[in-house]
């Protein structure tokens, strides 16, 4: 469940009203909670929602310093001596509880009382929105191959003009056998250079949430933005202002440490490698996208692997299969005389499927329209994949020829000097 998905925990002290004491323990940060756990007696001493906070400060006193409150229902919880420090332990608590805010606001309450059906009809619209933002990706990808291979011919069509350069040079003017000049080629030049577009103008952002950056050292943390774009991604703080861009090629590889934090490195030889780690409340959403663009990149880490085809909103079960979720809610509606199964063992996720209202006949009819529209956009994808292995292949022997032809007149350009 996700109230049990660890995204940090920081070594700090607690103070507990009731004994008039400090004690040492671990604050730890679900996607929708708060927890302190004691050292010492391993008891859970804190343990509350994120929507039940109102405020969270930086406060210190005569006795008190570099201190952390939180205020719950009309109660101020302490925390002091917290690692690395408390900058960086205020601005990843206060990033998830504004996300956690917004999505309350957002839902207006209601998400919690939402029948299985509507639930199921968010998951898989979220799926959609997932699916026609890797369609966009795909799409901005094609572009970009086919700008390569205008590139490429536009190559050739130069190379043509500098053989016949080369052998107006071995062949001079006054020779009788000589060909024609090659100023008429010239002439046309300089008009496709200018008619050329400029893809930087073009491009489009496909995605942008808030993060937490760390960069180098677990103490040098800040907010910024997370910016992604078809040829790469983008990272400034929060003012706008670009801290690193990295481009798709310079990425070498992106590590998915929790399926709310990542961490994107670009490799260098004879300097410190380029790496900035990111977590977000948003991530979930991220990751799909960054999978189609990095796909041969990526790397989940062990604490993300139990998380992998199971990447959803923080509200929903990591553990469960949208498409499992989505076959036997159906076929309980195609199906109404199936047993209701029993209540007993309240832990198993069967059961408390079955507690769940069960989908009603217009649910049901929404939840196909949306699954046909995936089936369309998963062919669509098919399709451009299928288009763009083969430009691929074009671009692979158009570089080729190119090499060749360049190696080529390389020589004949020697010979003559």
């Amino acid at each position: 469940m996700n109230e049990d998905i660890r995204i940090h925990s920081w070594p700090c002290s607690y103070y507990l009203d009731a004994g008039k004491q400090w004690i040492s323990g671990k604050l730890s940060l679900t996607p929708v909670g708060i927890k302190f756990t004691a050292d010492k007696t391993g008891e859970l001493l804190v343990d509350f929602h994120l929507s039940g906070i109102s405020e969270i400060k930086k406060e210190s006193s005569n006795l008190i310093f570099s201190s952390l409150t939180i205020l719950e229902k009309n109660t101020k919880h302490w925390f002091s001596s917290l690692r690395p420090n408390r900058n960086v332990v205020f601005n990843i608590l206060e990033h998830f509880w504004r996300e956690q805010l917004l999505e309350s606001r957002g839902a207006g309450g209601a998400a919690l009382r939402m029948s299985k059906g509507k639930e199921l009809t968010g998951m898989l619209a979220g799926s959609q929105k997932r699916l026609e933002d890797t369609a966009k990706v795909l799409h901005s990808q094609g572009e970009q191959f086919d700008n390569i291979l205008r590139g490429l011919d536009k190559i050739e069509g130069d190379m043509d003009v500098a053989d016949r350069l080369l052998t107006e040079l071995e062949s001079p003017s006054w020779w009788p056998f000589s060909g024609k000049l090659w100023k008429a080629p010239l002439e046309s030049k300089p008009k496709e250079a200018a008619a050329a577009p400029d893809p930087k103008t073009q491009e489009g952002i496909i995605l942008r949430i808030p993060v937490i950056v760390t960069h180098r050292t677990d103490s040098n943390v800040k907010p910024g933005k997370l910016t992604l774009f078809a040829s790469g991604l983008e990272i400034s703080d929060c003012n706008s202002q670009v801290i690193h861009r990295f481009e798709a090629r310079d990425v070498d590889d992106i590590r998915v440490h929790t399926p709310y934090e990542i961490s994107v490195r670009q490799r260098f030889i004879g300097k410190p490698d380029t790496s900035y780690r990111l977590l977000s409340a948003r991530m979930p959403e991220v990751i799909p996208v960054l999978e189609m663009q990095f796909s041969k990149k990526m790397q989940f880490l062990e604490d993300a692997l139990g998380f992998v085809g199971a990447r959803k909103s923080p509200q929903v079960d990591l553990g469960t299969s949208i498409w499992q979720a989505a076959t036997g809610l159906l076929g309980g509606v195609v199906q109404p005389g199936s047993p209701a199964g029993s209540r007993e063992g309240a832990d198993n996720d069967h059961v408390q499927l079955q507690e769940h209202e069960k989908v009603s006949q217009e649910e049901a009819k929404e939840l196909r329209q949306i699954l046909k529209k995936l089936k369309g956009l998963a062919l669509e994808t098919e399709a451009e994949l299928e288009r763009q292995d083969e430009a691929l292949d074009s671009i692979s022997s158009s570089v080729d020829r190119a090499t060749l032809t360049i190696d080529k007149q390389n020589r004949r350009i020697k010979r003559l000097t």
